[in-house]
């Protein structure tokens, strides 16, 4: 196994430095096969569907991905693959999903800033984008989306031209999610921890909600105070930092997935 080289800050709660290229690869994908063996834990592996993309720190139009029809418990650091702006594998085996391309090229290519990219067909998110609605702050977790999330209002069938994928990109703006009306969930990061935990804390947001409006009329919290819990609870920072102990119990449990 390949070590991550890494110089950390002092402060252990910031994300990690480089003192290579090749460093910052593997830390990323790493955290890229981390991400899938969590998502499969919480059960939003749904068949051929999902992807999660992490943007090369040196080729920075290419992208590695999981590779099509591998179960996410299964995913590995040595069975990503490299895909680059055309589409084409570039290193490693396996196919890139249609789907995966055809979004995830065109966010990587409109939000520089974007280092990762996640999307899957979990249940209660799905379930959300049928009713075609932004999700109202009315839990203090749900306020990290507060005024940083977008819906993405249509659907034509499983997005599999590029010229799809950038429309969502259009709609996504310089948002961190989006709600894909009659398909899902998306969301993006900084790094690929916090677009993993950002998916996960938005599959909850809408679980959440779903439930609450079930039984009833919930409550919305107060612009002023979801706003100010959204500049606290919803930075690049927080997103990474909330990954960090499903990043410490997957590696404990499944240290085969840095193979």
């Amino acid at each position: 196994m390949v070590q991550t080289s890494l110089v950390r800050p002092s402060n252990p709660f910031q994300p990690p430095t480089f003192v290579s290229i090749e460093s910052e690869r593997r830390h990323r994908q790493e955290r890229l096969a981390a991400a899938f063996r969590v998502f499969a834990r919480l059960g939003f592996a749904q068949g051929l569907a999902g992807h999660i993309t992490a943007r090369d720190p040196e080729f920075t139009d290419h992208f590695w991905v999981n590779p099509f029809g591998i179960h996410f418990s299964r995913i590995r650091v040595s069975d990503l693959i490299l895909v680059n702006s055309e589409g084409q594998v570039v290193q490693g085996e396996g196919k890139v999903s249609q789907a995966a391309f055809a979004i995830h090229s065109q966010i990587h290519e409109a939000r520089p800033d974007v280092i990762a990219a996640a999307h899957a067909h979990s249940f209660y998110g799905k379930t959300w984008s049928s009713l075609g609605r932004l999700l109202d702050p009315i839990t203090q977790d749900s306020c990290a989306f507060y005024q940083d999330h977008a819906l993405f209002d249509d659907f034509t069938g499983i997005v599999l031209e590029t010229s799809e994928g950038k429309r969502i990109a259009q709609a996504l703006g310089d948002r961190k999610a989006a709600i894909l009306r009659n398909h899902g969930i998306f969301t993006v990061g900084h790094s690929v921890d916090e677009a993993a935990w950002w998916y996960i804390r938005l599959e909850d947001t809408a679980k959440a909600q779903l439930l609450a409006e079930a039984v009833g009329k919930p409550i919305l919290i107060d612009h002023d105070i979801a706003l100010k819990i959204q500049q606290r609870g919803g930075t690049h920072q927080a997103g990474w930092g909330g990954f960090q102990y499903l990043w410490d119990e997957i590696t404990h449990d499944q240290p085969d997935l840095l193979d």
